[in-house]
């Protein structure tokens, strides 16, 4: 079963194939897309040992022309080292303006990935293959590619749409339930933001969902893409509408700032970040408070954390958050929920209402 969407975006309008069995058939889908026959697919050493042997076949027996780079995995490798290690592999294997980048794995190496190869010869054409439920129904879709910067998440950047994107959801078998309950978290709050319906769907499915159906899987990834398919369309370079995709973002990039990036799944940190900008909201008579349980009910449920750690303070995460890309003239622009289903932009909420919303999630 294989479901396919379309980023609707002029010139730049790009298929995505949400199913299953979909990496024994990349080649197949290369060829209908992509005109080159060189290809370089970055990957980390988790994903390159169970998911490049199939691909790479693929891909050969399709008549392109593969090669390989490893990267290490983790948050850490959205690097300047890593990103120039890329760069000198797509020079060493001598690819040109018309040749490919695969990126294959979770969203560190979309977002790495994708960034090689949007500057690499002022750009060329990039594949995302998701391997990660946080990837699939969000970082490989839209076209932000970035890296980060010791001071701030992804503050190293360019918009570059891929050519294609591939969602397998067998890969999702080999990953561990943390991950897959991270994951969940961008499918929980693009129903926030927009779609109570896939809100209910999650409430309602969620012991399959765990379970790995592929059936209910393919129905919320594909969703969760249709979403956010259409907010890029109406908002490719995130003047506007697209910020409410960065509903709990604020908090949990800050978050993940001031523990390294190494406490917490980015999808963890985005929970605790939803919980807080709800907070926000019902503190400022925008949010009811049965909405706010609702919210906190299914992260609950999910086993997704809600409170920042005791070994933080309220100044340090409220002063990473002024590190944000989102911020406009020195002001925070926050995402605040108004209900299950729709949320405003506000860039007015003053540091004291900030800090007393995250004093009250510890």
């Amino acid at each position: 079963m294989t479901k396919t969407l379309r980023v609707e975006l002029g010139a730049d309008s790009y298929p995505i194939a949400v199913g299953t069995g979909i990496l024994n058939r990349v080649g197949e889908f290369l060829t209908r897309d992509i005109k080159s026959n060189k290809v370089l697919i970055v990957s980390d050493s988790f994903v390159k040992a169970r998911y490049m042997p199939i691909v790479h076949q693929s891909l050969t027996d399709a008549g392109f022309n593969v090669n390989a780079i490893e990267i290490p995995a983790g948050e850490e490798s959205k690097s300047l080292a890593q990103f120039s290690r890329i760069q000198d592999s797509l020079v060493a294997h001598q690819l040109d303006r018309g040749s490919v980048l695969i990126a294959l794995g979770g969203g560190v190496i979309g977002d790495l990935g994708g960034f090689a190869a949007a500057v690499y010869m002022r750009g060329i054409s990039y594949v995302q293959i998701p391997t990660t439920l946080q990837a699939q129904v969000d970082a490989s879709v839209g076209g932000k590619t970035a890296i980060n910067h010791p001071k701030g998440k992804n503050l190293i950047g360019a918009f570059h749409q891929p050519k294609l994107v591939l969602i397998d959801v067998d890969t999702l078998k080999t990953l561990p339930q943390r991950d897959i309950r991270s994951g969940l978290i961008e499918v929980i709050k693009m129903g926030v933001i927009r779609d109570e319906p896939l809100f209910e769907m999650v409430e309602e499915n969620l012991d399959a969902i765990l379970n790995l159906e592929d059936a209910i899987l393919i129905e919320i990834i594909s969703s969760a893409c249709v979403n956010k398919a259409e907010i890029v369309a109406k908002d490719e370079k995130e003047s506007g509408l697209r910020m409410v995709l960065n509903y709990g973002h604020t908090f949990g990039h800050a978050l993940e700032a001031v523990t390294d990036y190494n406490r917490y799944r980015h999808g963890e940190a985005v929970s605790i970040g939803m919980n807080c900008a709800a907070q926000l909201a019902v503190n400022l008579g925008m949010f009811s408070e049965t909405d706010f349980q609702r919210q906190r009910t299914l992260l609950n449920r999910v086993k997704l954390p809600l409170t920042f750690p005791d070994d933080l303070t309220p100044e340090a995460i409220c002063g990473a958050m002024y590190l944000d890309k989102k911020t406009l003239a020195g002001k925070l622009r926050l995402i605040l929920p108004t209900r299950i289903g729709e949320v405003v932009i506000c860039d007015d909420v003053e540091d004291r209402h900030v800090l007393e919303a995250i004093s009250q999630c510890f």
